[in-house]
């Protein structure tokens, strides 16, 4: 029961921001290189959660189960693959990324991809919820969910703050554009539902390789958005952000390891 409120309570607050984001840029106009500076921020932390955190915790289960290395590489990979697919084909998985994509003449057609971009979106968040619950589990609990929990509250900021944009620029009214974000955010509560069903039925090994999928998803989010956000920035703005963002993470792991 403890471990449900705990969840609960993380996937709410993560809920939470991504909404204030939405609303907050419904109200006020957040200039772009704002926006670039906590895009890249965010990205460097969900970068340094799957490097400090994701993929050591992965690879030390996956070797107390006797699970082959290339299990965890694959298990990566098709975390990254399928993001760069949905990207790809459907809609860009983060709200955030797509704001430096989402010209002018889409917003005309915005209706067109609306579901498409409630898919991709709603995966993406449903990842988050999932990596929540997991990391609230009585074994990787302590450094490794307070690590998480800051990466992925700081990511939703920016990826509310960026989906209000899109929608307000489309042409929805404030109403309409806090009612969607709700509604697309609202799937990072399915994903903590989703994990904290998973975690009791799933053997530990293989719960860490569904979180190291996740991982490779992190791993293109954070990538997609700083090479997005240096075509149009300033190197040092971009990559200051996000080595700050790496080092948040870095601290926040080693000194509560």
């Amino acid at each position: 029961m403890q471990g449900t409120v705990v969840v609960a309570v993380k996937v709410l607050l993560a809920f939470a921001l991504a909404l204030a984001g939405g609303a907050t840029s419904s109200l006020v106009a957040v200039s772009h290189k704002s926006l670039c500076r906590l895009i890249s921020l965010a990205a460097g932390t969900l970068l340094g959660v799957t490097l400090f955190i994701i993929v050591p915790e992965a690879f030390e289960a996956s070797q107390e189960a006797s699970l082959p290395l290339w299990h965890l590489a694959v298990a990566i990979l098709s975390g990254y693959a399928l993001f760069s697919l949905v990207s790809r084909y459907v809609f860009h998985v983060c709200p955030a990324c797509a704001a430096s994509h989402f010209d002018e003449a889409a917003t005309h057609h915005f209706s067109e991809i609306a579901t498409a971009m409630i898919v991709a979106l709603g995966l993406h968040s449903t990842l988050d919820g999932l990596a929540l619950a997991w990391g609230s589990d009585a074994e990787t609990a302590g450094d490794v969910g307070a690590s998480l929990l800051a990466a992925i509250c700081i990511h939703k900021i920016p990826e509310g703050l960026a989906l209000g944009a899109l929608l307000l620029g489309a042409g929805f009214s404030r109403l309409r554009v806090v009612a969607w974000v709700a509604a697309v955010e609202a799937t990072t509560l399915v994903g903590g539902a989703l994990g904290l069903w998973l975690l009791p039925q799933a053997a530990g090994a293989w719960m860490d390789l569904v979180l190291a999928h996740v991982g490779g998803g992190f791993i293109f989010l954070a990538s997609h958005a700083v090479f997005g956000e240096l075509v149009r920035h300033g190197k040092r703005l971009v990559v200051g952000s996000f080595c700050a963002g790496v080092l948040l993470i870095a601290i926040i792991h080693f000194a509560l390891h």
